[in-house]
C-alpha cells in the first residue's frame, strides 16, 4: 500500500489469502528463486533457473487447477517457455499422477520473454545501418535465450545478416553481466509490463504458448 504519486490515481494494493489468489482475470507469475551471481561460470542463466522456478510454479499450477481458473496465467519468470510446459503439465495432472486435462488450457498459459530479445535487436538495428530493415520488417523467433532466431526481414530475408543480428542480440545480455550488472530492467519492461499491457489491450506483442509438444509464438 506504499504506491502513490501526487495527482495520480493508483490501484489499491491488497494482501491476499492463498484462497483468493485466483480470484482475478490475469495472474502474473514473476517469481525468481535463483539467479546465478554476476561473474559465475553459468552461461545460460535461464536454464539454470528452470529447476528452482519449476518447484514454485508447480504449486501455483495446482492451485489454478483446484480453483478452476479461467483467466490468463502469465509467466514472466525464466525460462518462460519451459515453465509454460511445466505449468500446463502440472495443472492437468491429478493427485494420482494421471494426466486428465482438467486444468489450465494451453491458450490460458502465456510466456513473456521474447519481447526483450526483440528490443535488443531493435537497438542493434538502430546502431548499424546494415540491420536497419529489422525495424520495419524483422521478427524474433524461438526461445528466450539459446536457440533464438532474429530474422533481419520477413520480406527480404538475409541469412548472414540474420545470424549476425541474432548473435548480437544474444550477447547483449552477457555484455551487461560482464559490466557487473544483472540485466533485469530491460526484460522487466520489454518482456514484462509492456508486453503484458499490450496483451490486455488486445494489441500485437511477443509471447509464447505451449501446445502439443510445441511452442507457438
Amino acid at each position: 500500500q506504499q504506491i502513490h504519486f501526487d495527482e495520480t490515481i493508483m490501484p489499491k494494493v491488497k494482501i491476499l489469502d492463498e484462497s483468493e489468489i485466483f480470484n482475478c482475470d490475469i495472474l502474473a507469475f514473476t517469481v525468481a528463486s535463483f539467479i546465478p551471481p554476476v561473474g559465475s561460470e553459468v552461461i545460460d542463466v535461464r536454464m539454470a533457473q528452470l529447476e528452482h522456478n519449476s518447484k514454485i510454479i508447480n504449486i501455483y499450477a495446482k492451485l489454478a487447477r483446484n480453483a478452476k481458473f479461467k483467466g490468463l496465467f502469465a509467466i514472466l519468470s525464466d525460462p518462460v517457455d519451459q515453465l509454460c510446459k511445466v505449468a500446463f503439465d502440472t495443472s492437468n495432472t491429478n493427485d494420482n499422477g494421471v494426466k486428465d486435462f482438467n486444468g489450465l488450457a494451453s491458450d490460458q498459459i502465456k510466456g513473456f520473454g521474447l519481447g526483450v530479445m526483440h528490443a535488443r535487436a531493435v537497438y542493434h538495428s538502430k546502431n548499424n545501418p546494415q540491420y536497419k530493415n529489422y525495424l520495419r520488417e524483422g521478427r524474433a523467433y524461438g526461445p528466450h535465450g539459446k536457440g533464438l532466431v532474429i530474422a533481419n526481414s520477413i520480406e527480404n530475408y538475409d541469412e548472414t545478416l540474420s545470424q549476425e543480428l541474432t548473435q548480437l542480440t544474444i550477447e547483449s545480455n552477457l555484455a551487461v553481466r560482464a559490466l557487473g550488472y544483472k540485466p533485469y530492467i530491460a526484460p522487466a519492461l520489454s518482456s514484462g509490463c509492456l508486453s503484458l499491457l499490450a496483451t490486455m489491450h488486445g494489441e500485437w506483442h511477443y509471447s509464447s504458448v505451449y501446445f502439443d509438444g510445441k511452442f507457438i509464438r
